[in-house]
């Protein structure tokens, strides 16, 4: 075995690759800790803001069954109720956003220092296996994709998450038979979550590293560009640098085309279920066994819940993306 075998299975052993997984980012939580405060406040905004938008659901059902033959003066006393809400959800969103975009600003300069740092400490034989292109890579294009999920993703999910539960707890409250028929198609809805998510996992690793070897590939041609210039070899550069190009686009497309197919997917399932259902209350109402409050309070549910269910693959596949980058961070 040569010396540079040698020192390329010590830096393999030293340096494993960690295997992507979304349970991972948890790993994050350290760079958060030190900004509770921030934190806090941000979960107490979205937690407002979610009662405030299930709120208005009520809102609707008074407005319907009492606001219209109550008078005027009852009737403005309803819309400014509701609007008191909306003011509310207003300032709350305010909060949420700015507090959650703040940390994550914060913690991926963090991360950033911390990456830097240990790559300074690394063994020297590491730098003879990885192309500098690779690790600068790591440091900007990873990272950028985890603060996308530390500054947006995990607070539009939470919310999402709380929505949906406060929604179908509702919807259970207003109408338990609606209510059992939209919980006989979630079996539908997970399944191809289950399985367009993992292939989007699998997608979103192998593109971070095609990304990565663009990188490196550009990296080493600029480095060595006198010596590629005196030899004529700047059309054997750019043939290769444009398949490094051409393949990452590729890997990139079927992640795109896998993570459309999963949203597509979910959302029909969802609005047809919705669908049928709004015709079986709107049998009800016709037929006096529903108020048309009940049946609207209902319908706004429903689209809250639907929107927090349909966009619940979207922001999976987000978390697979940043899962391939942080299995990658050095």
């Amino acid at each position: 075995m040569t010396d540079t075998q040698s020192e390329k299975d010590t830096s393999t052993d030293a340096e494993p690759k960690k295997k992507p997984n979304i349970s991972g980012l948890l790993d994050l939580y350290r760079f958060v800790s030190p900004y509770k405060l921030q934190f806090a406040g941000a979960l107490i905004a979205l937690v407002v803001a979610s009662a405030s938008l299930l709120l208005i659901g009520q809102a609707i059902r008074l407005l319907l069954d009492h606001g219209f033959s109550a008078g005027t003066n009852n009737l403005n006393q309803y819309f400014i109720g509701l609007m008191a809400v909306v003011v509310g959800l207003a300032c709350a969103s305010f909060g949420r956003y700015y507090l959650v975009s703040w940390i994550g600003e914060r913690v991926i300069a963090d991360i950033r220092s911390a990456v830097f740092s240990h790559i300074l400490k690394l063994n020297p034989a590491f730098f003879e296996v990885t192309r500098t292109g690779e690790v600068l890579s790591r440091l900007t294009t990873d990272t950028t994709l985890i603060q996308t999920v530390i500054g947006s993703s995990v607070s539009v999910a939470l919310r999402n998450i709380l929505s949906f539960v406060g929604g179908l707890a509702l919807l259970i409250y207003t109408s338990p038979k609606l209510a059992g028929m939209v919980l006989l198609v979630v079996p539908f809805i997970v399944l191809p979550i289950i399985v367009f998510g993992r292939k989007v996992r699998k997608l979103s690793t192998i593109n971070q590293d095609s990304i990565a070897r663009v990188s490196s590939t550009a990296d080493e041609t600029l480095r060595s560009i006198q010596t590629s210039q005196a030899y004529t070899h700047e059309e054997i550069d750019r043939q290769t640098f444009t398949a490094s190009v051409e393949e990452s686009f590729r890997i990139a497309v079927k992640r795109i085309r896998a993570r459309a197919w999963l949203t597509a997917i979910v959302i029909l399932l969802v609005f047809g279920a919705i669908d049928f259902v709004l015709w079986s209350g709107a049998t009800d109402v016709v037929n006096g066994k529903m108020s048309p409050g009940i049946l609207g309070s209902f319908v706004f549910y429903a689209i809250v819940v639907a929107g927090s269910m349909g966009s619940r693959g979207e922001f999976r596949g987000e978390f697979q993306v940043a899962a391939g980058a942080h299995a990658h961070m050095i």
